[in-house]
């Protein structure tokens, strides 16, 4: 990798080995999440492992683009900042919306063994509700 920044072996040694650690913990906690995504069974359950990896692991990815940036360019580099509070402000909220549009769509379709009524929260009625246009 000899490009513009003259690669990797010309990075201070007080640079590579956090950014080596930022991208060994960001790519174990994103490949945690996909695990997460893959092995447990019911959406509401596997909603959470991505939700969690992408804002952690894509943190700690970004952390070291960062600093490896830095320090392959001697000035202060900071783009990666506008990155990480667009993901930290956008998604925790696309997955609480991802999973309130799953719930209103199981208690809709009255489907006891997707997992909406967990924990007591949310009730699926036993009969159609009384009094609600289309619903007689």
């Amino acid at each position: 990798m000899s490009g513009l920044l003259g690669g990797i072996e010309h990075i201070p040694a007080w640079a590579a080995l956090p950014v080596a650690l930022l991208l060994v913990l960001g790519a174990s906690i994103v490949l945690i999440g996909a695990l997460g995504l893959l092995r447990l069974p019911t959406f509401y359950q596997r909603i959470h492992g991505p939700a969690i990896s992408i804002t952690l692991g894509t943190g700690c990815l970004l952390l070291a683009s960062m600093l490896y940036f830095t320090a392959a360019q001697s000035r202060l580099v900071i783009h990666e900042l506008i990155i990480s509070v667009f993901i930290l402000m956008t998604a925790p909220v696309v997955s609480m919306t991802i999973m309130r549009a799953a719930v209103y769509r199981d208690l809709r379709a009255r489907k006891h063994e997707a997992g909406a009524t967990a924990g007591d929260v949310y009730v699926i009625p036993d009969e159609p509700d009384k009094g609600v246009p289309g619903h007689e």
